[in-house]
């Protein structure tokens, strides 16, 4: 419900959003505002005694510190986070799908690897064992960043090096080290990477033959792994791997873009720089472009579990077994122990920048953020960047942190990245194209360079969520064919490559 002035977004919720800036005052919702509620942040609709709960959504967003008076400024100062039970009610939500037929469903144009698998984008990738690497790698990419260095072959996009701070100093095997390697075989096995140079210093942790042989990853003329240390330092690094590229360049640019069904995209879902209107606008209409890829037959991955927090059980609902909920609730319980050991708050989140734009409790953030998951079942729990196997709606298990999350995507095999924002979040993601989509019109106004679609365009009252939907999924499709989302034409993707560290750095 709205009266221009408020976005109610359930009968039964006790709050309401503010769509504009409202002051001390004025009449919504039944209500005289008593204070100044800034644009995206909420109403009292009616008394909040203290210690009741707060709804949004028609569900718990946190309780009242103290009474709240009808009319009141709803935020950090009066309402707080506190544990409650939720009624995880496994597989109660799951429902037949409507797939399309496979006669009927969209295409994109993209390419089609040696090994059968579908790209939608075709680079060369150099990629660093550790940290102690990072300058050889960016040195060999260096020397094709020049558009005349790549003149002849007009279907290569790049030659990116994706370096990291981590790699050493850390133990040598162990869970931190299984994450880092499968992250690294994951990204070598990515089909938007026609051919892979490893480089290495040599006598990191992260040892490169050890990664290797556990991965199962066989060096050949498109996969190739040394060390400046054995290779002669690092201007004779550099020269080997110009010259592994100069050899890679032509078997990349034989592959030619066609069309492809849309069952082969794998859609990596993100938010950050969230505000109030994420979980109105952006987030639903992406998870309404979600349910339209899976019906195609296509795949759509949710993570940040810190971020799903407080909202997990309305994934258990849409899981298609105890097993696949089992595993989500798993995770859950690894985060809430990794927190505590590090002396932490699952609500340390939201960030600043998420409570400026009206958002509350790590609760309020989770219910927005699980948005972006639409409403089909949930099929599988993965891993962090573990390979994505099942089609329909998955969830990966990933920190919140944009960067690492994505990082954890890709290495599981998303091809396409939808990102949405309501502060406005600058990122991309190379090899995979990063689209974003902002939550709200003014700060799409203020950011249009660096935003592909604007979904303020719900909470102003011109477009449905279902026809955001449609206009994202079309626009999934175009960018998939070769549309250069708005990051990659700002040249972003180079440094977002940073793969989760956990344990101790020693």
């Amino acid at each position: 419900m709205t009266d221009n002035l408020i976005l109610m977004l359930n009968p039964k919720d006790n709050v309401a959003v503010a769509r504009v800036d409202i002051l001390p005052g004025t009449e919504v919702g039944g209500v005289s505002a008593g204070q100044h509620i800034p644009a995206g942040h909420k109403i009292a609709l009616g008394p909040i005694a203290a210690g009741e709960p707060v709804r949004k959504y028609d569900q718990i967003i946190g309780f009242a510190e103290g009474d709240i008076a009808a009319g009141d400024h709803v935020h950090t100062h009066n309402c707080v986070f506190a544990m409650f039970e939720r009624d995880y009610a496994i597989g109660k939500d799951v429902k037949p799908v409507d797939f399309v037929p496979e006669a009927e469903r969209a295409t994109f144009d993209g390419y089609r690897r040696d090994n059968g698998k579908a790209a939608t984008r075709n680079y060369i990738g150099i990629l660093t064992s550790v940290n102690c690497s990072a300058t050889v790698a960016r040195y060999v990419a260096d020397q094709f960043r020049h558009p005349e260095a790549l003149a002849d072959f007009p279907n290569v996009d790049g030659v990116v090096a994706l370096t990291h701070g981590t790699g050493c100093g850390m133990a040598s095997d162990g869970e931190g080290m299984r994450m880092l390697s499968r992250t690294f075989a994951g990204y070598a096995r990515h089909p938007n990477f026609a051919g892979i140079l490893f480089i290495g210093l040599g006598c990191e942790a992260a040892q490169l033959g050890m990664m290797m042989e556990v991965e199962g990853l066989k060096p050949g003329p498109l996969l190739h792994m040394f060390t400046i240390q054995d290779s002669g330092g690092t201007t004779q690094t550099v020269k080997k791997g110009v010259e592994l590229v100069k050899e890679m360049l032509p078997h990349a640019n034989r592959f030619r873009r066609e069309p492809i069904s849309a069952s082969e995209l794998v859609l990596g879902l993100e938010c950050g720089g969230s505000d109030a209107y994420s979980g109105i606008s952006a987030n639903p209409g992406l998870g309404a472009a979600a349910d339209l890829l899976v019906r195609h037959g296509g795949t759509a991955c949710l993570g940040e579990t810190p971020e799903i927090y407080g909202a997990e059980h309305l994934l258990t609902r849409r899981a298609v077994s105890e097993e696949v909920a089992q595993k989500l609730i798993t995770k859950i319980h690894w985060w809430e122990d990794y927190v505590a050991k590090n002396n932490g708050s699952m609500d340390n989140n939201p960030s600043p920048g998420n409570k400026a734009g009206g958002l509350t409790t790590i609760l309020e953030k989770s219910l927005g953020a699980a948005a972006k998951g639409g409403t089909t079942n949930l099929c599988d729990v993965y891993s962090y960047g573990e390979k994505i196997t099942s089609k329909g709606f998955v969830f990966m298990d990933t920190p919140g942190y944009d960067p690492v999350s994505v990082t954890g995507f890709v290495a599981g095999g998303a091809n396409v990245v939808c990102f949405t924002t309501g502060r406005g979040s600058v990122f991309g993601c190379k090899p995979v194209p990063s689209i974003k989509l902002a939550t709200n019109s003014a700060m799409y106004g203020r950011m249009s360079d660096d935003m592909d679609i604007n979904c303020g365009q719900v909470v102003d009252g011109e477009k449905s969520v279902q026809e955001m939907g449609e206009e994202i999924f079309r626009y999934i499709l175009d960018v998939a064919s070769g549309k250069p989302s708005c990051s990659e034409r700002l040249g972003f993707g180079d440094d977002e490559f940073l793969p989760w560290q956990i344990g101790a750095v020693m």
